[in-house]
């Protein structure tokens, strides 16, 4: 699954240190959730969505071969 939490937090000015402190998880967590190596819970995802004001499907999407 591919995201675009990168993205997202650069636009809202937030690092990955001071995202992992608003979310609750360590900067790791980010660090791997950016680098498409963890897939958040939906809840997390969904708190990540709503922080940066949009959609879970505009922040993670599905590709073809998550479909098995």
């Amino acid at each position: 699954m591919k995201n675009r939490v990168a993205e997202l937090r650069k636009q809202s000015g937030y690092s990955q240190d001071h995202l992992a402190e608003k979310l609750g998880v360590s900067r790791q967590t980010i660090i791997s959730i950016e680098k498409g190596r963890y897939n958040p819970s939906l809840p997390l995802a969904m708190i990540m969505a709503e922080l940066f004001g949009k959609s879970v499907e505009t922040v993670f999407i599905l590709e073809k071969n998550d479909y098995k």
